[in-house]
């Protein structure tokens, strides 16, 4: 039985004038057709912008067809009699949790949608601890929304939606701010709600690995579905899925890759498991070597400090039930031009240690350095430091507020007291490393989600810093999306020599970009070495809620085999060289 049924559906958004006459009309999505079983985990993929949120809107009835039919258990989104009947059987989780956290505690926040369906105290006790426990949030259940990170709303958002019990959950990008190992309790959670206990799951993600565990997978471009099979046939077509902007799990890009170079492997493998079976069965010509290292051409930093924190720790709600210890001793010193990326788990104080690089906050205890001056001393200029020191928040978008793109990214150099020549020029000069000078004119709020962020990076290197932190830049961007801003990050920092502090969850882009790691554990510094030492450190890694890259998995994987390709393999590229050298025996 289909629990949701999509016939020729279209949709378009419409801008109405002040005497409610249609002034735009733009379409959507067009003529989908879709039905969905009960008890199915569906993924959908899609560029940004592509449609998927809208189709996803329409599962709830949160938006109805401009022409075509939706149904839901049966009954017809349009029939607005109906519309709560509907609401109880499809849950919705949004990609900013910011939209759907209405309580004040995060229990209550929980209960909030069992008691308006008229549960049992009882009951709704029951099911929000458990909904919190599903989702590792319960010792946080007396704690204030807002005191919490970014995943950590998610993971409330999850378990209000999920103390509902509703017959199907919809879920929109659930796991774009959350770090590794919130990612595999989510998807964990998901799984058990879908096998467990008949859930239908359907989930929008950018997160190709996240994909490949459904049992069925959507892609769709441009309004419509252009793709739609299980995740092993889907992934095997990998030219189509780049060609509108997507991406394959690394084991299958590494086998695409391999048979390009003449390997007889299948191209349908989607998990490290199968990978490494299948690769253990070539013929390969050396079962073990010594680990190959090869000679990387790493841009030396200059070794004068540009960045230094001494023992600091910071506190929030300090003499409060609340109080809580975000950074904690921290002791570190950054070099100018080198390109650091900053991981940990959520809440492990990454965001809470940069906001002290340019003194938005001040250390509860310890002293922070920029350019061997105490930010916090009476002789410095507080305002001179956050103009050497650039910040972009993790919802850059946010950042935006003039009529135009250009108007914005001029509001820094402005502030500096730059002449009208010099703004310009400036303006120009940001605009063209980020790609966007056709978008001067436009306002920022007219621009896809990627675009935004472009505006937003552009904005702060107008200014011109010594420094530049990043706070999850990529989060939430399709596959082609985040290589755009990241690659544009890579050449401004090799074009400018300038220091980058980048904070991912995403260990594939820290390893692509940075020469050096830090990682954040419970408020403390964990390690701080060259990227490859620290990715070195799986189990260790893995022991504080963080991961490696997947293709780093399958070599452990391949070396419990016999096959050894070493133990610096962070890269599909370098896989890919170096089973081939097997293959052909170097």
């Amino acid at each position: 039985m289909d629990i949701i049924s999509v016939e020729n559906l279209s949709f378009d958004y419409v801008t109405r004038d002040e005497n409610g006459e249609v002034t735009e009309r733009v379409s959507v999505l067009k003529n989908i057709d879709l039905n969905i079983p009960e008890g199915q985990f569906l993924a959908v993929l899609g560029h940004n912008g592509c449609g998927k949120s809208t189709l996803a809107k329409h599962f709830n009835a949160i938006l109805t067809p401009t022409e075509g039919k939706v149904t839901v258990c049966g009954i017809d989104t349009a029939d607005e009699d109906r519309i709560y009947d509907i609401r109880q059987s499809v849950g919705m989780v949004f990609q900013n949790p910011d939209n759907q956290i209405v309580a004040t505690i995060v229990e209550e926040d929980v209960a909030f949608a069992p008691e308006n369906l008229g549960i049992e105290p009882k009951e709704i006790r029951r099911r929000v601890d458990d909904a919190l426990k599903q989702v590792d949030m319960y010792d946080f259940r007396e704690h204030a929304p807002h005191q919490l990170s970014g995943g950590q709303k998610q993971r409330v958002a999850i378990a209000g939606i999920i103390a509902m019990q509703p017959r199907c959950i919809v879920m929109d990008e659930p796991t774009a701010m959350l770090d590794p190992k919130g990612r595999r309790e989510v998807m964990k959670t998901i799984k058990q709600l879908n096998h467990e206990h008949g859930i239908t799951v359907i989930l929008i993600t950018h997160y190709m690995d996240e994909a490949a565990q459904a049992d069925r997978v959507v892609v769709m471009d441009e309004g419509r579905i252009i793709m739609d099979d299980v995740p092993r046939k889907i992934f095997a077509q990998a030219k189509k899925l780049r060609s509108v902007g997507l991406d394959v799990p690394q084991v299958t890009e590494l086998c695409c890759m391999l048979r390009a170079k003449g390997v007889n492997i299948s191209n349908e493998i989607i998990f490290e498991d199968e990978c490494a079976e299948a690769i253990a069965a070539l013929p390969l010509k050396k079962r073990k070597t010594e680990a190959f290292r090869e000679e990387t051409a790493v841009r030396e930093a200059e070794q004068n400090e540009i960045a230094r924190l001494e023992n600091v720790t910071y506190k929030y709600s300090i003499g409060t039930p609340f109080e809580k210890t975000a950074v904690d001793n921290v002791t570190l010193s950054i070099a100018k031009g080198e390109f650091v990326g900053i991981i940990g788990h959520t809440g492990s104080g990454k965001s809470t240690l940069i906001q002290h690089l340019n003194g938005l906050i001040k250390p509860t205890e310890g002293t922070v350095f920029i350019d061997g001056a105490d930010i916090h001393s009476k002789d410095v200029n507080l305002r001179d430091i956050r103009f050497k020191v650039g910040l972009v928040f993790q919802y850059s978008e946010h950042q935006l507020f003039e009529d135009t793109v250009a108007k914005d990214i001029a509001y820094g150099p402005k502030n500096m007291g730059l002449s009208e020549e010099e703004i310009s020029k400036t303006v120009e000069r940001a605009a063209e490393s980020m790609g966007i000078t056709h978008l001067l004119e436009k306002s920022p709020f007219e621009l896809s989600g990627g675009q935004q962020r472009r505006v937003a990076l552009a904005g702060v290197l107008a200014m011109d810093p010594e420094v530049l932190i990043l706070d999850e830049p990529a989060a939430g961007l399709d596959p082609k999306g985040r290589d755009r801003i990241l690659g544009l990050i890579k050449q401004y920092h090799e074009q400018s020599g300038k220091t980058i502090l980048l904070v991912s969850h995403s260990m594939e882009d820290i390893v692509k970009l940075a020469s050096k790691v830090l990682v954040m554990n419970k408020g403390k510094l964990f390690c701080y070495d060259e990227t490859d030492k620290v990715f070195e450190q799986t189990s260790e890694l893995a022991a504080i809620g963080l991961d490696v890259p997947q293709i780093t998995r399958l070599s452990h994987k391949l070396l419990e085999k016999g096959i050894d390709i070493g133990n610096d393999v962070y890269t599909v590229k370098r896989a890919a060289e170096r089973i081939q050298r097997l293959v052909a025996g170097e």
